[in-house]
């Protein structure tokens, strides 16, 4: 189960709306008691206008987070003490499912999760406006990810 504060699923979700039709994604950090989300830039149209035979998806289909970006949580994670709770990304005009570019983002080469504690929220939207969200987190017993449920933790 993935427990998100109601204030974490506004901000998520306000972003997935901002970012529509394109793709948003993000990371949420938490200290154990607090979360944090961090917005990332969604850099795909770039690297599709760049080079799209590597890039064969704009930012309507598929996201990728700004390196800098990463870097900038990465390091707030190793100063803080936080923790990277989830990666989250939304869904435009499509369902709320773990895709196989997801999973392949989301491991190494040989199918090993890269944050194996960590889950990943994928937002649906229809015309801009939210229609669900699901998480995903590794499962070891069946190598793979499963769907697990979203709750509203108590905000302290």
């Amino acid at each position: 189960m993935l427990e998100l504060h109601r204030d974490t699923t506004i901000q998520i979700n306000s972003h997935a709306m901002e970012e529509f039709p394109n793709e948003c994604c993000g990371v949420i950090l938490t200290d154990g008691v607090q979360e944090f989300v961090r917005r990332c830039t969604n850099v795909q149209n770039e690297r599709h206008a760049e080079d799209p035979e590597t890039y064969p998806r704009d930012a309507r289909t598929a996201y990728l987070m700004d390196p800098n970006d990463l870097i900038r949580i990465h390091r707030e994670v190793d100063t803080e003490g936080k923790q990277i709770k989830a990666f989250y990304h939304s869904h435009p005009n499509e369902d709320a499912y773990f895709s196989e570019k997801d999973k392949t983002d989301a491991t190494e080469p040989w199918g090993i999760p890269n944050y194996p504690d960590t889950a990943y929220v994928v937002i649906s939207l229809y015309d801009g406006q939210i229609n669900t969200a699901r998480a995903y987190s590794w499962n070891d017993a069946t190598e793979d990810f499963v769907e697990v449920p979203i709750s509203e933790a108590c905000d302290m």
